[in-house]
């Protein structure tokens, strides 16, 4: 047993000369291991990011760097001499918490530290010379941090982020929108100008305009950053170093080089696992191969013959089964090593299936959609939309434009109020979000997966397992015990499985998924060959996008209601 050590030292001193060190870290929540004997080391001044699937552990891993919860085993050892700063995902405060409630509770430290110098100043007048060293200490601590410009630095940040008008520090907590409460912590968390900033999920609920102010701040920043994120071009943009969080294995690896290092090395990684399974099974021929003909050899040695009194003949005889024999035993125990260690195959690449290869019929030589004139009242105008088999769609736009609704008309889930929709007969829609469906959730996820498929469901282990998305231990979970991220998967399992789609419709197809995962998406829908239409917030998507964008402008079906 390891022995649980918690070292998260605040002093004063220069930036960037923080020390993080994990050795033989577990931790545990209840029956659930997290962590398991993970050690790595940060360097000062590193800029960080950590990746995994939604639930793996990420936030685990930062609320431990912020002292915030202990380790179970191991050691931890934090020292950060400008301080911490740890931006979560919820602002832990009542409902009837105050904007400025929020702030001081972010800049608590600062708020520590001026009323420190405050009871010192009390004491001034009777202070010999060691309590006039401690305050002086504490003001130029104080004066080192920023302490005076914290709340001005606060609403700068606010206004670079997003929020133009000033939020008064009497408003309740719970009149905000959740992307205006982020927006807050974030700012109060950057304005505390810690030498450690710990950020989880920062790009959530930010625009394409304030993510490229927060990039350059976090560049800019001489401490130490480290994030959790799922947003590749933040990643690309801003970190040196990538830690991933193996939710199978319950470890964190170590990746140089930023995220070009990253996708670099797990693209080496599948290579020699490729490269070691077909080295696996051609020895696993060569010996069967050995075997066999071992035992043909045995079987052509006569067991009699004229020379069967003969003392040479019979010897040769022996000689010869016996050498038979050991080659047949060698080559058996070598097949029982491979066996019971073999090399799985790697995960099938990820494909979306279009058209089948052939002559296309006439159906599939027409418009693969159709929208004229239609209206969802209140939510959404279309004058006209074509497109053209194999054509490629972007749809942009605010939020509660009606993209997701643009998308349930092509699928067939939405009737609009007036106008015509045309689709193809095949289509597959990746959702958002979907319905809640009480006897779809209490399936276990194989069930769910082979739902309105040939076959009892077993029949369809293989492959699911295949794609590389689960475990075998997940295939009986039911569907309401997985994370977002494992429901998500699933949702995409079924989708790559379907057979031929001439339409394929992604709504925000990388919410919740490890970017290592989307970029096999991305790779995917570059084979695809049947129509597309993507709607997505993930910024190396839409740069790397090829084809036209339909951007849906605010309120316009608000001229056609009448």
């Amino acid at each position: 047993m390891h022995r649980a050590s918690v070292d998260t030292t605040v002093t004063a001193s220069p930036l960037t000369t923080s020390q993080i060190a994990l050795a033989e870290v577990t931790k545990h929540y209840g029956d659930r291991m997290v962590l398991d004997r993970v050690s790595l080391t940060v360097r000062p001044g590193e800029k960080v990011g950590i990746v995994g699937d939604n639930g793996s552990g990420k936030s685990t891993l930062l609320r431990l760097l912020a002292g915030q919860e202990p380790v179970d085993n191991g050691s931890l050892t934090v020292i950060a001499p400008g301080g911490i700063g740890h931006l979560r995902q919820t602002l832990d405060l009542p409902r009837s918490a105050r904007v400025g409630d929020a702030v001081d509770h972010v800049l608590g430290e600062l708020r520590a530290l001026e009323h420190r110098i405050r009871v010192a100043e009390a004491t001034l007048g009777t202070a010999g010379t060691a309590e006039f060293e401690r305050y002086a200490a504490l003001v130029a601590e104080f004066d080192a941090r920023g302490g005076h410009g914290s709340d001005r630095r606060v609403e700068v940040s606010l206004r670079r982020l997003g929020e133009h008008v000033p939020l008064d520090r009497e408003r309740v907590l719970s009149t905000l929108s959740g992307g205006q409460r982020s927006r807050l912590a974030l700012a109060a968390t950057l304005a505390l100008a810690p030498e450690l900033l710990l950020l989880d999920e920062p790009t959530n609920d930010l625009d394409d305009e304030a993510v490229a102010w927060l990039e350059g701040h976090l560049r800019r920043h001489r401490g130490t950053v480290i994030v959790a994120t799922h947003d590749r071009a933040f990643l690309e943009r801003v970190t040196d170093t990538i830690l991933e969080v193996d939710h199978d294995q319950r470890t964190v690896r170590r990746y140089g080089n930023g995220y070009a290092g990253f996708l670099a090395a797990k693209a080496a990684a599948r290579a020699r696992w490729v490269w070691e399974h077909e080295q696996w099974c051609n020895e696993v021929a060569r010996q069967e191969h050995l075997a066999d003909s071992g035992i043909g050899l045995l079987a052509e040695i006569p067991r009699k013959g004229p020379w069967a009194f003969s003392g040479a003949g019979a010897f040769r005889a022996r000689s010869r089964a016996h050498g038979a024999q050991s080659r047949i035993r060698n080559a058996r125990e070598r097949l029982q090593r491979l066996t019971e260690h073999p090399v799985p195959p790697p995960p099938q690449p990820l494909r979306f299936t279009g058209r089948v290869e052939g002559t296309p019929t006439a159906e599939e030589t027409s418009t693969a959609a159709h929208l004229e004139g239609v209206l969802v009242k209140g939510q959404l105008y279309v004058p006209s939309l074509k497109l053209a088999p194999g054509d490629r769609l972007l749809v942009t736009g605010a939020n509660g434009v009606g993209k997701s609704t643009l998308l349930q008309l092509l699928a067939g889930e939405l009737t609009p109020d007036a106008g015509i929709v045309r689709r193809p007969r095949r289509v597959g829609f990746l959702r958002q979000q979907s319905a809640p469906d009480d006897a779809f959730d209490a399936r276990t996820l194989l069930a769910a997966f082979a739902a309105d498929r040939a076959g009892q469901p077993d029949e369809h282990a293989d492959a699911l397992l295949a794609l590389g998305l689960f475990r075998a231990a997940d295939l009986a979970v039911p569907v309401r015990n997985l994370s977002v991220g494992q429901r998500r998967k699933l949702e995409l399992a079924r989708l790559v499985t379907a057979g031929p789609l001439d339409l394929l419709l992604l709504d925000e197809p990388t919410n919740h998924l490890s970017p290592a995962l989307v970029e096999e998406i991305e790779a995917a829908l570059a084979r695809y060959t049947g129509t597309l239409v993507v709607v997505t917030h993930d910024r190396l998507l839409r740069e790397r996008f090829h084809g036209p964008r339909l951007e849906l402008p605010m309120a316009a079906e608000k001229t056609h209601q009448n």
